[in-house]
């Protein structure tokens, strides 16, 4: 994996004075989905407990009516002479009352995290950290900055002003202009609970060993100060959101890979602690999948679509039916045949029917002559 040199600044003169060797931890692979469940949690370990008063609501010896006199049975303050007299009380739906589950201070208030994981959240916020782009897309102001990471010399300075003698001649100040234009009031009631002013991040400045230059930088709006022993997610990514703009002291930037260790060694101070390594070395996708290895071994692209034919109904399409069942043909045949002799034989029976029924009309039209003769002579009375 490449590891380029980084260019080491003069603090007085924003000179290039030597180089360094980019920390290995700074090209880890980024997870932003990992930093941001890694500061999700680690910002709930800094709540302060809260609850209700404990005696919230029951502060008056209420007693319910009980039944018969065509009130709800809610217990209501005694006494009387006042409007406070007979009103519901401790109920959450009373005025007054409790509140439903009133909330406690034994909640669980912080949440444990893997040890690999916030390591591994903090390595893929450093590696963001030296990305001009994630940097920019953050909101940070680095037009100016000759180089990133951004490296100086040292930091041994104990006055604001040489302070910000340093970031100016480094390009870095435009951040801290950005963030002191953006300080404003903050909505709502926060502002009378100690947080009244809203305003951005701007440069984190680490160092290696306490020089006195936290006391110089921390004047300067938005600019943080923290050791390189000491780097927290909350500082490498506030809100969760990679890329802040880091300003390395010589002697802090080198002491990344004791720190963190490399792909080859282990970390010393995180002890057995080894850098997780990307599950592609090269990431550009298309490149791999065009290169001349990949390929030479697919399959040629398809490029004729295949058109299905329209569906034809084998009961209703003689042929269809035809190309299904060889014996449709044989049974149709059969099927003809056998409606034509049904129609013969039909026919034969409707002219015995016929032939019968003349028959048995002729001789019922002699019995009506055999009987009007025998009534004309006398021999049939009514």
């Amino acid at each position: 994996m490449s590891r380029p040199l980084v260019s080491v600044y003069d603090s007085s003169s924003a000179a290039s004075v030597s180089q360094a060797l980019l920390p290995a931890v700074m090209t880890a692979p980024i997870r932003p989905d990992v930093v941001h469940y890694v500061h999700s949690l680690m910002s709930k370990n800094r709540r302060q407990a809260y609850a209700v008063a404990k005696e919230a609501g029951h502060q008056t010896p209420a007693i319910s009516w009980g039944t018969g006199r065509a009130v709800a049975r809610i217990p209501r303050v005694p006494g009387g002479g006042t409007s406070r007299s007979g009103q519901g009380a401790f109920g959450n739906m009373c005025r007054g009352g409790r509140m439903f589950a009133p909330t406690k201070i034994w909640r669980r208030w912080h949440k444990k995290i893997s040890v690999n994981q916030r390591r591994y959240a903090v390595a893929s916020a450093l590696a963001a950290s030296a990305i001009p782009a994630l940097v920019m897309a953050r909101g940070h102001k680095i037009d100016n900055t000759p180089e990133f990471p951004l490296v100086m010399d040292n930091c041994s300075v104990t006055q604001t002003k040489e302070a910000k003698s340093i970031l100016e001649k480094l390009g870095a100040y435009d951040d801290v202009v950005k963030c002191k234009d953006s300080k404003k009031l903050r909505r709502g009631v926060g502002k009378m609970r100690n947080r009244r002013y809203t305003m951005r991040r701007g440069p984190l400045v680490v160092f290696d060993k306490p020089e006195g230059c936290e006391r110089a930088f921390r004047n300067l709006p938005g600019v943080e100060v923290t050791t390189v022993d000491n780097l927290s997610l909350l500082d490498l990514a506030p809100g969760g959101h990679l890329g802040r703009f880091c300003v390395w002291s010589k002697g802090a930037f080198e002491k990344l890979d004791t720190i963190f260790g490399t792909y080859e060694t282990a970390g010393v101070s995180k002890k057995g602690y080894h850098l997780p390594h990307s599950m592609m070395n090269n990431a550009d996708l298309a490149r791999i999948i065009n290169s001349d290895e990949i390929q030479s071994i697919v399959r040629p692209a398809v490029k004729a679509t295949k058109v299905l034919p329209p569906h034809r109904n084998p009961l209703k399409r003689r042929d269809v039916m035809d190309g299904l069942n060889p014996y449709a043909a044989t049974a149709r045949a059969a099927a003809v045949k056998k409606a034509a002799q049904n129609k013969d034989n039909h026919k034969k029976v409707v002219e015995a029917k016929r032939a019968e029924r003349k028959v048995r009309k002729a001789f019922k039209g002699r019995q009506k002559e055999f009987f009007a003769a025998a009534s004309a002579e006398g021999d049939i009375k009514f």
